[in-house]
């Protein structure tokens, strides 16, 4: 649609109803002149909300309007969050707190500002290394005293090592406010080569470098899910930094399809097109949407020649040829991730360096086993799996399989030996349960697990390496806490539509590390036995859509609560 036909659209849309519009982060007031024709003018007590850094924005948009002013941080407020981003405050000597309380100060209450202070002196170590940052943020202070907080950014973003500088850069590529998948980052920096190659693994390398660049608050965490942070994104004046910094050094250059500008210097070119038929010789990474209406479609035989692709991923695809079995270099391949299923053909057993493999797929993969690089395997279907020998499968990590039947044996899981993560889903709308999960306790490394399905009888040993589990839809008949809470390790349990009684019974020395624990959706439950030396370490508790519970015990009830956030892992 035309930027016309939206505006009468939603007019259209609104005429009738009383409604609440928020439209953030206006920077000129022509672009609220233009959006205001949208929003029909009823006098039924509807609302728009702005939100906008520019005051002549705010104060133009409407006469009648009210401007609330956000005010900034008072002088306590400023040290107080200085001092818990801080990495290490215990080795903040007199002399040091004095230097940081005077560049705090100087901060003018900006949150952004103090944070990424906070970040960059946590990295910086002893007086001297402090001082030295005073001086440099000295020499470029405003006349009314204070720092600038582009002064400070930038000054963050050149603390950083050449590797890291190319991460941070690369969050340009994406568009102002997109919330990035971590895992989905990981693996880009992978292909363009950012991440040095040694004795630890690139995925852990890489993994090291995101929180690092949160722990210097350059980077923003949007989600976590079992100590992990699972999507990210940057500040829209950090993004703006990298673009910037990026076009100074011709790190990127985004194409523009209606001018057709695009620079020859740069070594990386991103291209945000739809249709827009642009080919460059040498891709590393190729992200192709196919989808025509909800129509699947097959990839050109082409797809071969890009011999230098690291990352592909491809949506609203049927087929996928056996010229892929060309791109030796790829690392990455992604298809159809979290929709229909695809056909990959024998030649993906060719792919001698692949490390992450996402896809659904309708043939048997008996010749994934020669993936030995392999890594990551998600969105497997249990056809694909069950008559594969994966005993070679040596460096594979993580494992999402679905589709789980009872006829179908999942023993041969056990002989990954490095398996640090495990994802089990039964068949969608099926009641039919896992077949025998006693292999788990083979997993020596297991880590996390997820079981989404039913299960008839929980096996009686777990792997004492689980840290993290979740059970989901497993409707239990008999209660899980007294085989749970003998795991030595285990600090994450969430327990969804996991167990049909009316009692839980945590006893006296179980669950010894757990720290987090959510129920969720146990409908039938309705008391809960807690031993006085059970869960010692508790600190964060979830309990959720349990009508029956009449009451959780003493020791619980000062504990945090936790959202609910199992959904979006």
């Amino acid at each position: 649609m035309t930027e016309r036909d939206l505006e009468i659209y939603l007019r259209d849309l609104l005429k009738d109803r009383k409604y609440l519009v928020a439209v953030d982060d206006v920077w000129q007031r022509e672009a609220w002149e233009s959006l205001e024709r949208a929003f029909p003018g009823g006098k039924n007590g509807s609302r728009v909300i702005i939100t906008t850094r520019k005051e002549d924005v705010a104060k133009r948009a409407d006469n009648r309007g009210f401007v609330h002013k956000l005010r900034f941080l008072s002088q306590e407020e400023s040290w107080d969050l200085f001092r818990r981003k801080l990495l290490d405050v215990r080795s903040m000597v007199p002399e040091m707190e004095s230097l940081a309380k005077d560049m705090v100060e100087k901060c003018r209450g900006l949150p952004l500002a103090i944070v990424v202070l906070s970040g960059l002196l946590s990295h910086k170590k002893g007086l001297n290394e402090w001082q030295k940052v005073k001086d440099h943020l000295w020499k470029n202070i405003k006349e009314d005293k204070s720092i600038e907080i582009s002064n400070i950014l930038s000054l963050s973003y050149n603390d950083l090592s050449t590797a890291l500088k190319q991460c941070f850069l690369y969050f340009g590529i994406f568009p102002e406010d997109k919330v990035v998948g971590a895992d989905n980052i990981i693996r880009l920096w992978m292909a363009k080569g950012f991440i040095p190659r040694g004795e630890e693994r690139m995925e852990d390398v890489a993994e090291g470098f995101l929180n690092e660049l949160i722990r210097r608050s350059l980077v923003q965490v949007a989600y976590t899910f079992w100590e992990r942070v699972t999507e990210c994104r940057v500040h829209d004046l950090l993004h703006d930094l990298a673009i910037q910094k990026a076009l100074e050094v011709n790190f990127f250059d985004i194409y523009d399809p209606k001018s057709h500008s695009i620079s020859s210097l740069c070594i990386r070119h991103v291209i945000h097109s739809q249709g827009e038929r642009s080919v460059f010789q040498h891709l590393y990474v190729l992200y192709l949407d196919m989808n025509v209406g909800n129509m699947s479609i097959d990839v050109p035989d082409a797809i071969g020649s890009l011999y230098h692709l690291k990352l592909l991923s491809l949506r609203g695809i049927r087929d996928v040829p056996s010229s892929i079995g060309n791109l030796k270099n790829l690392q990455t391949l992604v298809v159809n991730e979290g929709a229909y299923s695809c056909k990959l053909p024998r030649e993906t057993a060719d792919l001698i360096n692949l490390r992450h493999i996402v896809a659904r797929h309708t043939k048997p993969m008996v010749h994934i086993s020669k993936l030995t690089s392999l890594q990551v395997v998600q969105n497997i279907c249990c056809d694909q799996w069950k008559d594969v020998d994966p005993v070679d499968l040596v460096n594979l990590r993580e494992l999402s399989m679905d589709d789980i039947k009872k006829s179908y044996s999942l023993n041969n899981i056990s002989s990954l030996k490095n398996l640090s993560t495990l994802i089990l889903s039964g068949e969608y709308g099926n009641s039919s349960p896992f077949p025998s999960l006693e292999f788990v306790n083979c997993c020596e490394k297991l880590q996390k697990l997820w079981l989404r399905g039913r299960i008839e009888k929980l096996p009686h040993l777990f792997s004492n390496s689980i840290t993290m589990m979740l059970l989901e839809n497993s409707v239990l008949t008999e209660d899980p806490m007294p085989i749970l809470g003998m795991l030595p390790n285990l600090r994450n349990l969430d327990l969804v539509s996991a167990y049909e009684g009316k009692e839980i019974m945590c006893s006296d020395n179980n669950f010894s590390q757990l720290e987090f624990l959510i129920l969720g959706d146990l409908e039938k439950l309705e008391r809960w036995h807690l031993g006085t030396s059970a869960m010692p370490l508790i600190k964060g508790l979830g309990i959720y859509d349990c009508p029956n519970l009449k009451e959780i015990p003493e020791r619980m009830k000062d504990v945090e609560l936790l959202k609910r956030n199992y959904n979006k892992w």
